[in-house]
């Protein structure tokens, strides 16, 4: 099976569960992070994809973000959003990589709330990693242990499920 970035029907992103991404982070929501509707503001859904993006990176992948000779830079994200949470509930933050590229990852985030089995939304986030130097992506494409960090997150779709079926995703790694 060869890793796939074939889109994911709404369907299937409702589906999620915890056990469909590689790496997960908690997140203890905030006071703040709530909007006048008592529920998580849209604008704190990117700062938690970033965070567990990031978190991962420097964890699994040896980046040093204010050094390392190559950096991501955010060149498309989107959020579909299905059930509301809100402080002070638990986020559980859940990573994988739906598509690595030369120079670019694309990452699926989910964001559940602990406890609660349905997903509360999942994101796309598109990093396109740079030469620090240049500012251009690099000519050697992703540093070695960038790519090897990433691809343990990299999941690949069986396609050759039954009929109707989107096909199943799983991790390549691990």
């Amino acid at each position: 099976m060869a890793p796939s970035s074939a889109p994911s029907s709404t369907a299937a992103l409702k589906a999620r569960t915890r056990q469909d991404y590689q790496y997960l982070l908690d997140y203890r929501l905030r006071w703040n992070d709530n909007d006048m509707f008592d529920h998580l503001n849209n604008s704190v859904y990117n700062f938690l994809f970033d965070s567990i993006i990031n978190s991962y990176l420097i964890t699994h992948c040896n980046q040093d973000p204010p050094t390392s000779p190559q950096y991501g830079l955010v060149v498309h994200s989107h959020t579909d959003y299905y059930a509301p949470i809100a402080y002070p509930a638990v986020a559980d933050l859940a990573l994988r990589v739906n598509k690595l590229g030369r120079s670019s990852v694309t990452y699926e985030v989910a964001v559940f709330e602990r406890g609660v089995d349905a997903v509360c939304a999942v994101g796309e986030f598109v990093h396109v990693f740079v030469d620090r130097a240049t500012g251009r992506p690099a000519q050697t494409g992703l540093g070695e242990a960038l790519r090897l960090g990433l691809e343990k997150l990299q999941v690949v779709v069986d396609v050759t499920g039954g009929a109707g079926e989107a096909g199943k995703a799983r991790s390549t790694k691990l």
